[in-house]
């Protein structure tokens, strides 16, 4: 699909998502990542949720050639770049991978901004090839690890998978979290449009995530996170299915919405990938990482604190 198209909802209280999916007719999956990537607007304006409600006579466009702009503010830092491994600091906001082909924007498209500002020329930069490992959220800040060669990338995604690569988040999530193991068999869509745990009957993905309650806040909780398994939302999902999503969720808190409860306001998403550790994939090293709180987490969580 190119280019622009438009529709007009006439039901009131169709979510965004679902008026894409039908009308488009694509995926559960590929509706969420349009919205998600900036190719929706409702009546004219971002939509920035998967699950807003729309209104009768709402005007929806799917802007296939319009992905979400970086913001030029925003360049994210080079923690590790050697011949083979480089690691981003990436800013919340920011896909780690293009997911159409005239995508920009992306982390990738910082690691490589960074390195033409460092070298003074584009072509160096452009021609060193980028491995994803694994990915990060959009909303999500922080650590982020890309392959510079097809044996680097086969090498580290290994210790993904084994659970030899260490990685720890840091989230500030509603109410009074306790230290817990959360396991669960995740779904692409759990009957609502939304990524969740699967009801019975349903096969999905297994999934162990492990909290930590590191501080006691106002109205929240300070943890440290920790991943058996990295599937798509995975701290998100398994979090607010606990009953505590995440300061600045806006898309697995319905059900928080829906019982009464009051969100703390944010201006972006309350999680943070805070540390990495992995063996190096040619030398053998070990190579831990650390990447501290971002300015805008850190002014909601002061002021939780206070």
């Amino acid at each position: 699909m190119a280019g622009w198209t438009s529709w007009t909802n006439e039901q009131a209280g169709v979510t965004v998502a679902a008026l894409v999916k039908e009308r488009a007719g694509v995926p559960w999956t590929v509706a969420k990542r349009h919205v998600e990537t900036g190719k929706v607007f409702v009546n004219g304006a971002r939509a920035e949720r998967v699950d807003e409600r729309l209104a009768a006579g709402a005007v929806v466009e799917l802007r296939m050639s319009a992905p979400r702009p970086a913001d030029p503010a925003r360049e994210g830092v080079l923690v590790y770049d050697d011949a083979h491994v480089v690691v981003i600091d990436k800013p919340a906001g920011v896909n780690s991978v293009p997911y159409e082909p005239r995508e920009t924007g992306t982390a990738m498209d910082l690691i490589r901004g960074a390195w033409r500002r460092q070298s003074g020329r584009s072509q160096p930069a452009s021609a060193v090839p980028l491995h994803i490992v694994h990915r990060i959220d959009r909303a999500t800040s922080g650590l982020l690890m890309f392959g510079k060669s097809k044996r680097s990338e086969i090498e580290l995604a290994a210790q993904l998978r084994d659970h030899s690569c260490e990685r720890t988040y840091l989230c500030v999530a509603h109410g009074q979290v306790a230290s817990q193991r959360l396991e669960s068999e995740l779904v692409a869509d759990r009957g609502d449009g939304l990524r969740g745990s699967g009801r019975r009957g349903q096969r999905g993905k297994a999934s162990v995530t492990h909290v930590e309650a590191r501080e006691p806040l106002r109205g929240a909780t300070l943890c440290v996170v920790k991943l058996e398994t990295g599937r798509t939302h995975q701290i998100r999902i398994h979090l607010s299915e606990a009953g505590h999503p995440l300061v600045g969720e806006d898309v697995y808190d319905r059900d928080f919405r829906n019982s009464g409860a009051v969100a703390l306001p944010s201006p972006r998403l309350l999680l943070h990938a805070a540390t990495l550790g992995f063996r190096h994939p040619i030398t053998g090293v070990w190579v831990a990482l650390e990447s501290p709180l971002p300015p805008d987490f850190t002014a909601v969580l002061e002021s939780l604190r206070r």
